[in-house]
């Protein structure tokens, strides 16, 4: 079994060992199963035998030899052995593929749903279980949807290029939303131990980096690299030494990095500025307000409400009117906040942050038996233990203050 150094490593490597052997080869569904196979190699032989010199140039060889064996079934053996060369012949291992593939992804000829999930396995690493779990699906469909469009891109003989800019303006809002889940993922991990999954949300911001590079003038695109960058630079305070979850109004402002708050809000004041405002646009503003206060009650949040309603105008959905709730209570007091939450009941009933916002709200309003049954409740509809364990001590916190004194 393969030690976390060594996970974090295959993680990091897997989609630019998969864009580097679709780039040769194409077979895009196959190539992806070889892939596998030689991480999974990798994960076996590597502890024992230590890393290779060049990991990447490892993966490569080995996926290319189990393709070979994969197709050959398929096609004559005989003609494929004549036009390949020998591995190490055929890639600039530093060869940084991960963009194309991610745009590859984002066929046109697949739904959005589908060219997200498969970005996600395919790109950002993530297992079938926490793709479906982002969709709201069973797993079992997220399977069957992620063969489909492996299938799909087969089907339309796709070659492994960068996309005219037509095309690429075409897919960029799925490749834009792709980064943002793996981003979200890898900040707040919707299951498992830990709190987050740093590999994920690095691996997001580099993927973000390259495209702005690419597409410099983008004011989403810049908007969202923006917003990751602003998002990430809390993330030294978001936990505490035993790893347990530290909410944003009781972090030790501090620890967040000064550096990744300076970059983000230079390039959300680079992106406003160009036109037509969009949806990571604002969150990026909205992000850049938290970062630059000096704490929560400092926080200007007439001008987060005003943002947040700015947002709901253009991108609407339950998750920004949540948000926009607890901006108003912030301003306005726990009453006007439960206003706007009570008819986001039947949508998020089963998200586990509309019950900790209820519980929270009850709390500053001083309901502790309410506050308590709230955050007992959003502990029942998480995944994430160290969410769990934080729900569960603001739950008995909330039932000691009920107990007469």
């Amino acid at each position: 079994m393969a030690d976390r150094g060594i996970e974090d490593l295959l993680r990091i490597e897997a989609p630019q060992v998969l864009g580097a052997v679709v780039r040769r080869y194409g077979h895009f569904d196959t190539a992806e199963d070889a892939v596998q196979e030689a991480l999974l190699a990798a994960a076996e032989q590597w502890p024992a035998a230590g890393i290779p010199a060049s990991p990447r140039a490892w993966l490569i060889t080995v996926a290319a030899r189990r393709l070979t064996d994969l197709l050959r079934s398929e096609q004559a053996r005989r003609r494929r052995e004549e036009q390949w060369r020998p591995v190490e012949e055929q890639y600039a291992t530093d060869t940084d593929d991960t963009l194309i593939l991610l745009f590859l992804c984002c066929h046109p000829a697949l739904s959005p749903s589908s060219q997200i999930a498969l970005t996600l396995r395919a790109v950002g690493g993530l297992t079938t279980g926490e793709i479906a779990r982002a969709f709201l699906v069973p797993e079992a469909t997220m399977t069957r949807r992620i063969t489909r469009a492996k299938q799909a891109i087969r089907e339309h003989g796709q070659r492994f290029l960068m996309p005219p800019p037509a095309e690429r303006a075409e897919r960029l809002g799925a490749v834009l939303h792709v980064l943002y889940l793996i981003f979200n993922e890898g900040y707040a991990a919707t299951a498992g131990p830990d709190l987050a999954r740093p590999d994920l949300a690095a691996e997001a911001i580099r993927l973000g980096r390259l495209l702005h590079r690419q597409l410099p003038a983008d004011p989403e695109v810049t908007g969202l690299l923006a917003l990751m960058l602003l998002t990430d630079a809390r993330r030294p305070g978001r936990a505490g030494p035993d790893g347990a979850l530290v909410p944003m109004d009781e972090q030790d402002r501090a620890c967040w990095d000064a550096g990744l708050i300076a970059e983000g809000v230079a390039l959300v004041g680079d992106a406003l500025p160009r036109g037509e405002i969009g949806p990571y646009q604002v969150q990026a503003a909205i992000a850049a307000v938290h970062g630059e206060a000096p704490s929560s009650a400092a926080t200007d949040w007439p001008q987060i409400v005003a943002l947040y309603e700015v947002l709901l105008r253009i991108s609407a959905n339950p998750v920004v009117a949540l948000n926009h709730a607890v901006a108003v209570a912030m301003r306005d007091g726990p009453a006007a906040g439960l206003d706007l939450i009570a008819g986001l009941g039947d949508i998020l009933d089963a998200d586990h942050r509309l019950h900790a916002v209820r519980a929270h709200l009850h709390a500053m309003a001083g309901d502790h038996a309410a506050a308590r049954a709230g955050f007992e409740s959003a502990a029942e509809r998480t995944m994430s233990l160290q969410q769990q364990r934080y729900l569960h001590r603001r739950a008995r916190q909330e039932a000691a203050r009920t107990l007469p004194g």
